[in-house]
């Protein structure tokens, strides 16, 4: 799911935040129809399902809603200001639902055969698209697929995501290594799966 252009200027979103603070439906309305697309984007790579997706998206925005008169642009590009702060708060909220729902699963969903991926395999793997990547994360189990992108996407250290997700540093790197060759195994299958109907 790609996210939707940003329709709002620089004013009318200091404008709607502004009014959101104050609990203006309105604006609320036309922050959330705005940023949805981004918004979802996000919640989309932590889950492997819509439902759950829109669960994430929808206790972020009830956060963001909440916390908004704390907002203040940390840059002077207002826009790319408030999806910093809406990226991050999306990130936890879907951490919480990772904590939530999976954590008890961090070690026990793991997947003991790792298939090696043949050498010539790689210049299809380089074609495979964004839409395909993103697929392939949704398939990988709970906790590889919170740790990926916790590192690799968002940026957290190892440090970080072993705090945010109440495991061992060495855990979140041992889930980073595993979810990385897993995922080189369902891109590789997707790429198989394509030639294959390329070739009916």
């Amino acid at each position: 799911m790609k996210p939707d252009q940003y329709l709002l200027s620089a004013e009318e979103l200091t404008y709607h935040v502004g009014a959101c603070a104050l609990n203006k439906r309105e604006s609320q309305k036309i922050i959330y129809n705005s940023f949805y697309g981004y918004a979802m984007a996000i919640c989309d790579r932590y889950t492997n399902n819509v439902d759950d997706a829109v669960e994430i998206l929808n206790d972020g925005f009830l956060k963001v809603f909440r916390e908004i008169h704390h907002y203040s642009p940390a840059y002077a590009d207002v826009v790319s200001s408030f999806k910093g702060w809406l990226r991050k708060i999306m990130v936890y909220t879907a951490i919480d639902h990772f904590r939530k729902y999976h954590k008890q699963r961090m070690i026990t969903d793991i997947d003991p055969v790792i298939m090696q991926v043949p050498a010539k395999g790689e210049d299809a793997v380089d074609k495979i698209s964004y839409d395909e990547i993103i697929r392939g994360i949704q398939d990988l189990s709970p906790g590889y697929r919170t740790v990926l992108n916790l590192f690799i996407i968002d940026g957290l250290s190892h440090d970080e995501i072993a705090a945010q997700l109440g495991i061992s540093t060495g855990t979140s790197k041992s889930n980073l290594s595993k979810a990385r060759r897993q995922l080189q195994k369902i891109l590789f299958k997707q790429n198989q799966t394509e030639e294959a109907k390329n070739a009916v």
